[in-house]
């Protein structure tokens, strides 16, 4: 079933236009080869926009709480990875596990290089998988992104299985890890989230169960981007950095 829609709402009524996954990619085409900000500006604002929705989601017992952030080798991933030094650098009991460690995209390496530089904690999935480490008290879902080819496979779809029985609450970044960003459609196991804190743009598929309470988050993107492919936008942000979203 294709559960995807064209708009949401802001709080305060703006209209929100919806993108597939083609004008998403175009979004960020034209932002990192023409107009800016490049992708790790971009991964910035989104890395640092999860953690904050991390730290709210926990309530103020945040720095007693386990957080375990799953994060895949790309771009998703790399806002996991940032997200997960934002926390480190806040004290925060965070362990990062990522699901290909040996494929991580040149952005997301770097990202690591600071969050080790961060003092951050690092796991694996076996080990993760195989019951070590305390039981956390959120989920951080960066495994996969709006680019999802297929069922997730391998470590990304234990991790997302072992996500699903965590019994804690799971907040994911862009969209919720298996379900494809333009048609609600899981092809496979998929991460069920809380809350999914989505980019620049609310995504057609994102009105499905998995999704949870939807937010989206400013990530720097100008105007004119939104111009060029041929979309009504007017900002939702006022003067916040994310904002929670509602269904026409």
């Amino acid at each position: 079933m294709n559960d995807s829609v064209s708009f949401w709402f802001s709080p305060e009524g703006i209209q929100v236009p919806a993108v597939t996954t083609a004008q998403m990619r175009e979004v960020d085409r034209i932002a990192m080869e023409e107009t800016g900000p490049n992708l790790f500006q971009m991964m910035e604002n989104a890395g640092r926009s999860l953690a904050l929705h991390a730290m709210e989601l926990i309530g103020p017992g945040w720095p007693r709480v386990e957080i375990v952030v799953l994060a895949g080798p790309g771009g998703n991933g790399g806002g996991g990875v940032c997200a997960a030094r934002h926390l480190a650098n806040r004290d925060a009991q965070v362990t990062l596990c990522l699901s290909e460690p040996r494929k991580l995209s040149s952005i997301a390496e770097w990202q690591l290089t600071i969050y080790k530089a961060a003092g951050g904690t690092l796991t694996d999935a076996a080990a993760l998988l195989g019951g070590q480490g305390a039981r956390p008290g959120i989920v951080v879902d960066a495994l996969l992104g709006y680019s999802l080819s297929g069922q997730p496979r391998g470590a990304a779809a234990e991790l997302i299985a072992w996500a699903n029985t965590a019994d804690a609450p799971v907040l994911s970044l862009d969209v919720a890890s298996g379900i494809d960003a333009t048609t609600g459609v899981a092809p496979g196991t998929a991460i069920q989230a809380h809350r999914t804190l989505t980019l620049a743009l609310p995504k057609t598929g994102l009105r499905v169960p998995q999704t949870g309470d939807l937010w989206l988050a400013d990530i720097g993107i100008p105007r004119s981007v939104y111009d060029r492919i041929g979309l009504r936008y007017l900002s939702p942000f006022g003067a916040e950095f994310s904002v929670p979203l509602r269904l026409p």
